[in-house]
């Protein structure tokens, strides 16, 4: 079994994200013994982001400069990651109401027709089906659907519909919120999801 560890914060160590997400592979692997895990640190070195020259080597056009063969070459090394990986792991903060571009670049090479999805005369169909999604999700204030503001949630939202567009239907979130709301809010939403990622495996 394969798990795929993707961490995108920009904040290093400081990052709850990423001290999440680490938490959460730890404990797949006591309960997968044997798990083989792939790590990719986007903040550290990231996927560039999709331009006209990309579109056009995906039309068929010839990537001449050796910096876009190179890119190319890891866009697909991305792809070919996550289409062998049976569990991915995410660490997802919260920019913006949003997800890091960093991470919205990775995933943007992980949207190609044929691999993770196609369309057909039914529309749109998933073929990432069958993998396990976990995401540690960070958030300096409160965005649940009860709350005043859940309409500015545009981090969650956005995983959970692109991972289901991939087919993926067991899409869990971890989440730490209010982290920017003072020292006590942020250890208490930490410890509530070390809770919640002690009880993966229940």
């Amino acid at each position: 079994m394969k798990l795929l560890h993707v961490d995108s914060s920009i904040l290093g160590p400081n990052s709850v994200s990423r001290q999440l997400s680490a938490e959460i592979v730890l404990a797949e692997r006591r309960h997968h013994p044997g798990l083989e895990v792939f790590y990719r640190d986007l903040g550290a070195d990231p996927v560039g982001h999709l331009s006209g020259a990309h579109l056009a080597a995906a039309q068929g056009a010839s990537p001449d400069a050796a910096p876009l063969q190179q890119d190319l070459a890891s866009g697909q090394a991305a792809l070919d990651e996550f289409v062998s990986a049976d569990i991915i792991v995410v660490g997802a903060p919260m920019y913006n109401f949003g997800i890091p571009s960093q991470l919205k670049a990775w995933i943007d090479r992980l949207a190609i027709a044929g691999k993770t999805f196609r369309y057909s005369e039914k529309g749109a169909e998933g073929l990432a089906g069958g993998k396990r999604v976990i995401v540690a999700s960070s958030r300096g204030g409160f965005y649940g659907p009860q709350t005043p503001i859940a309409f500015l949630d545009h981090q969650e939202n956005y995983l959970r519909g692109i991972f289901g567009f991939f087919g993926i239907s067991d899409v869990t979130f971890i989440r730490a919120e209010g982290i920017a709301m003072g020292p006590e809010q942020r250890a208490k939403a930490i410890e509530a999801a070390r809770s919640e990622i002690a009880g993966l495996a229940a």
